[in-house]
């Protein structure tokens, strides 16, 4: 009896035991860790992972973009960086605030000074010249949702008024995607949230350093054998993060006061084939045999101008393994030939969607995009797949509207800045009434005021051209028309030096304070008279202190 009663009495005693014990073996790891990434910090050992840091610009106190903050979502020597940004400390009254979300298409590449948030800012300026509207564009290459949640929150005390989300070509071979090279893939939200806070910590980051070695960016060419098909099971992960962290970037804005325009994405169907493919699971010798002789036949046909005949050997392969991409790139090519453009554009969209290296936001990722500005409070949607879509001649969007596979032209830059600008005097109330089309600027009256010269013109169309010349491009069905087409675009443009320096001048005139403009307009300098154009680069310095060089590597003082 009395061994009983000790026993009872003594139960709560070593619980209490067990419970201290387990709390000092947590407890004290903890504290070990937090000594060592104190020290670490101390020691100068590592980095910030904030968004933005202190500086000065022209002398005032402002915000800067932190160039090291996207460390974390890159490995060593490939980090990416977007055209570097300051926000002013103080935002003076009467003045709009409006961030640009998303990736390199929504930074405005290949040259982020004719992107839509460009457009919108000399739109915006000539429309209502009495508002002061800072636009602050945070896309970057490689980057996705993953890495534009943080940035919304790290703008959130920055009295943002708008942001703009145009995302989701990345979220497969961007960071934590399920083809990347960049980080760990494919994994559930918890786990890529613990994962971004491990290499946020300096211990994280001074362990994988240690782990790591640099590597050279050799950009869509290093996914090559990241293959992903649509009906892989990562995928799931891919969607429901993307929807997780939409959601959050909306709430994280919405608490910050800020409106939210959440955007689809518009990528080339018409002019851009698939850049892989693969067969269905299972197929057999037998059928793959009879598979390719069919596309073999069809392909014969096409050549000789038949595409009728050609899409019904076709669909006869489609029959066998309707999972291969180029096949379906081939058949909506064959029918648009024939003019029966609503069934090609489905094939299209079934071409792109089955696309295995997936660099284009599938018809998913725009359902989750539409979908989430459709529920969610204090957010608006606008469709741009559609507005491009609507402006092609054959509702398909094309080569014309976007150079390669996501990168908008100048004219669909344009055609998407127009109808932001709608939504957001719209979302401001900046009118009792909106605007028109004939109360907007013209796409000519833009590029006048953005400086987007002959020159330029002809410079972009090099960039693009060096672009195809590398893989994944060169594996492309429909590679040499591709090719054709922007070689057009790279010609030189005949126009005179003085010419290009005049319209530059006369743009600098009207926005004296535009450093992108000056940028541009010190490089085409060069070549001719360096002293003005270390003058015009000089003035294009983002912040106090930031080092400008001139090409050949010689600081501007």
């Amino acid at each position: 009896m009395n061994s009983d009663l000790e026993t009872k009495e003594a139960a709560p005693v070593r619980r209490y035991h067990r419970a201290l014990l387990v709390s000092v073996a947590i407890v004290v790891p903890l504290v070990i860790l937090g000594v060592i990434e104190l020290s670490l910090r101390f020691a100068g050992v590592g980095y910030s992972p904030e968004l933005l840091v202190p500086c000065t610009v022209r002398g005032a106190p402002a915000s800067c973009y932190n160039l090291f903050f996207a460390a974390p979502f890159f490995p060593a020597g490939m980090v990416q960086t977007p055209r570097l940004y300051s926000i002013p400390a103080t935002k003076a009254p009467g003045t709009y605030r409006i961030f640009v979300l998303g990736e390199s298409a929504a930074m405005g590449d290949p040259d982020s000074a004719y992107g839509f948030s460009r457009y919108l800012e000399v739109m915006l300026r000539e429309r209502y010249p009495s508002v002061r509207f800072e636009i602050v564009n945070t896309g970057s290459v490689a980057i996705n949702s993953h890495v534009e949640l943080p940035i919304v929150k790290g703008l959130a005390d920055q009295h943002p008024d708008v942001f703009i989300s145009y995302s989701g070509n990345n979220e497969v071979v961007g960071p934590y995607g399920a083809g990347t090279v960049l980080t760990s893939s494919a994994m559930s939200m918890p786990v890529v949230r613990a994962s971004m806070f491990y290499h946020s910590t300096r211990i994280g980051q001074f362990v994988t350093r240690l782990g790591t070695q640099k590597r050279e960016w050799r950009g869509m060419e290093m996914f090559l054998d990241k293959q992903v098909a649509s009906s892989s099971p990562e995928m799931k992960y891919v969607y429901a993060n993307f929807e997780q962290n939409l959601r959050d970037m909306i709430s994280v804005a919405r608490q910050a006061g800020a409106k939210v325009i959440v955007t689809t994405v518009a990528t080339n169907l018409k002019d851009c084939a698939p850049f892989a493919s693969q067969h269905r699971a299972g197929l057999k010798a037998e059928e793959l045999r009879s598979w390719a002789a069919l596309v073999q036949q069809g392909n014969e046909r096409e050549a000789v101008n038949s595409p009728a005949e050609a899409v019904k050997l076709y669909v006869s392969a489609a029959k066998i393994d309707d999972d291969y991409a180029e096949l379906e790139f081939r058949i909506a090519r064959c029918l648009w030939a024939t003019g029966d453009n609503k069934a090609a554009k489905e094939h299209f969209f079934r071409a792109r969607d089955l696309d295995t290296l997936r660099f284009r936001a599938d018809s998913r990722i725009n359902e989750i995009n539409r979908a989430v500005a459709s529920s969610s409070a204090g957010a608006v949607l606008l469709d741009a797949d559609k507005i491009l879509s609507d402006a092609s001649p054959d509702g398909i969007i094309g080569s014309d509207l976007v150079y390669e596979h996501v990168h908008l032209t100048p004219e669909g830059n344009y055609l998407l800045a127009r109808a932001m600008l709608v939504q957001i005097v719209k979302e401001l109330r900046l009118g009792s009434t909106q605007p028109s089309d004939a109360d907007l600027l013209s796409e000519a009256d833009c590029e006048r005021l953005l400086a987007l010269t002959r020159f330029d013109r002809s410079r972009l169309g090099a960039e693009m051209l060096g672009r195809l010349q590398k893989p994944p491009f060169t594996t492309q069905l429909n590679h040499s028309e591709q090719l054709f087409r922007i070689a057009a675009k790279a010609q030189p443009s005949g126009e005179s030096p003085n010419d290009t320096a005049a319209q530059y001048q006369w743009a600098i005139m009207r926005s004296p304070e535009d450093t992108m403009l000056r940028l541009h307009f010190g490089m085409f300098l060069y070549p001719y008279n360096r002293a003005a154009a270390a003058q015009q680069l000089a003035m294009a310095q983002p912040w106090d202190g930031y080092p400008v060089f001139l090409p050949d590597g010689t600081q501007v003082r």
